[in-house]
């Protein structure tokens, strides 16, 4: 069988594979991997060839923990993000400057500020954004996703006033009886019912952005992690739509919103079940948050946080916790629950345990803990017995780490997100942003894993650090066997989907350093190429799936 496409050059198999010198790729499929002299024979008349040079090719990247339209969504909103703002000052002048083109009476949105990086060292107040944009309700979202601030117009708009109570699982932040802004966890319903719901055409939109970033960066699969969040039932129609139009290029494994007030049950109502779709797009999971986040204060610890008396938040009682998991269980969706501190997790494995009975039992289920970052070794224990994954995503070392340890000390952020120990005890941990909590940026992710370091260069439990090959299966392989696609996805093997990457450089040769400067030159889902950085496979007449993404227009941001 003659090839469609012939790669030359250093090939990473996998973890297992390790390196080959060629790959062949028909009809969307990896055909042959192996030497040179082992692959070449394969190419005829009509094959065409891509030399790698010094740079590699790897299985692609699989996002198994983002939340894909929100980051599409947020790319039109203000940038508050850290790399961008690290003043309060700079972060009022942006809004300052999105107030002053919008309409009196407009949202204005912000995403991704974090205060303990902005130079006062504290959330703004809804005063100063009062002052910012006196004609327009604003609300902007800290890094984490589990808070934000309001202005006055927003708190308005939003109901809520001096005497609201705390709604359950939610904190509406006062000092000496009046607001501050600060809307924490589930009380954020609260100001997010009062915006307007995004229209379809608006959410296609994003989502297609979305993707095109992804496959910049070497994504040939992604997951939205709780869709509902910014539309609710609508994001489904929205998504199969994208799919229809030929504007999701990405292959997508969608977790539904699982609170009680969410779509979960809504959807099952309406018919949607359990790995509906194919795998381009799946209904594959429901989730359902435990806590918060723990350079917020709201995750949930046994032991107190130091720089207040505080153990974090939980989102729900036991009694709620156990109903809801049960539920979705029974129902046959994986369970994929947010629990970041070690007691948010110890109520999740518990409500698991109950969970797991003759009638419906866990074996082969693949439930997940999302984020998973301050576990116990009882809880590891617990975990690998009933075959519950983590989903960690080890940048929140790089970007949060200075902050857990000013948050709970050196010794508990030393521990946390243990890659090597998961590894090591076969829990196939699969690496992932949190995007746009975090950069979607696979390489920085990588470079996490490798040295353990903090983005202001403080190394956190060295001896959790992984080998690169590891730490790629971590974002590839791992990802896919979270999604039951290991036998087709997360390595490159003869019979595999042919999804790859061209990266600007062999990461697997180089210095840990080399690592952040990296960029993927070339994404393949199905043996077409879903990015082309410098037109290489467009030069060589190999047709792009639908919709083309080319750089500029996706390029890395």
């Amino acid at each position: 069988m003659t090839a469609e496409l012939l790669i030359e050059g250093r090939v990473f198999r996998g973890l297992a594979g390790g390196f080959a010198e060629a790959l062949a790729i028909r009809d969307g499929r990896v055909l042959a991997v192996g030497s040179l002299e082992e692959v070449v024979h394969l190419a005829g008349p009509g094959t065409q060839r891509l030399a790698l040079g010094e740079r590699v090719a790897i299985p692609a990247f699989n996002e198994a923990h983002m939340h894909l339209l929100p980051y599409g969504i947020g790319l039109a909103q203000v940038n508050l993000r850290p790399e961008e703002v690290t003043t309060l000052d700079a972060a009022l002048s942006r809004i300052k400057a999105a107030a002053a083109k919008a309409p009196k009476g407009a949202w204005i949105l912000g995403r991704g500020y974090d205060h303990a990086a902005l130079d006062v060292g504290r959330h703004p107040t809804a005063a100063e954004l009062d002052a910012a944009a006196p004609n327009n309700p604003v609300w902007i979202t800290r890094t984490c996703g589990h808070m934000g601030v309001a202005n006055s117009a927003a708190l308005a708009a939003a109901g809520i006033g001096h005497n609201t109570p705390d709604p359950e699982g939610g904190v509406i932040e006062r000092r000496g009886g009046a607001l501050t802004g600060l809307i924490q966890e589930r009380a954020m319903r609260l100001v997010k019912g009062a915006m307007p719901v995004a229209s379809e055409a608006v959410m296609i939109e994003a989502i297609e952005l979305a993707c095109g970033k992804l496959a910049s960066y070497g994504f040939a699969s992604a997951t939205d992690m709780y869709v509902g969040a910014v539309a609710g039932l609508a994001e489904i129609p929205a998504y199969r739509k994208a799919q229809a139009e030929g504007r999701l290029p990405l292959r997508m494994w969608q977790v539904l919103g699982g609170n009680p007030e969410d779509i979960a049950q809504a959807a099952w109502e309406q018919g949607l079940r359990p790995m509906q779709g194919d795998d381009g797009l799946r209904w594959g999971a429901v989730k359902v948050f435990a806590d918060g986040s723990a350079g917020g204060l709201t995750a949930a610890f046994f032991d107190p946080y130091l720089p207040a008396p505080t153990r974090g938040v939980f989102t729900f009682p036991d009694e709620t916790m156990h109903a809801l998991l049960k539920r979705y269980h029974e129902q046959g969706w994986q369970l994929d629950i947010h629990a970041i501190g070690d007691a948010a997790i110890e109520q999740v494995l518990q409500a698991m345990e109950a969970a797991d009975t003759p009638e419906h039992p866990f074996g082969g289920r693949r439930h997940r803990i999302e984020h998973c970052g301050f576990v116990t070794r009882d809880q590891r224990r617990r975990m690998r017995a009933r075959g519950i994954l983590p989903v960690p995503q080890p940048v929140f070392m790089y970007e949060f780490g200075d902050l857990y340890v000013t948050n709970l000390g050196p010794e508990r952020s030393a521990h946390a997100y243990p890659m090597k120990t998961w590894l090591e005890e076969g829990h196939h941990p699969a690496a992932s942003s949190d995007c746009p909590v975090s950069t979607v940026d696979p390489f920085v992710n990588l470079f996490t894993m490798v040295t353990r370091r903090t983005n202001r260069g403080t190394v956190l439990g060295p001896e959790e650090r992984l080998s690169v090959a590891e730490a790629i299966h971590c974002q590839t392989w791992c990802g896919a066997y979270t999604q039951f696609a290991e036998d087709r996805r997360g390595a490159l093997e003869p019979g595999m989907l042919a999804d790859l990457a061209v990266l600007s450089r062999d990461v697997l040769a180089g210095a840990p350093e080399e690592i952040l400067g990296t960029r993927a030159d070339l994404t393949l889902r199905d043996g077409r190429p879903i990015f082309d950085r410098h037109g290489e496979l467009t030069a060589l007449d190999l047709a792009p799936m639908e919709p083309a993404i080319h750089a500029p227009r996706a390029t890395a941001g």
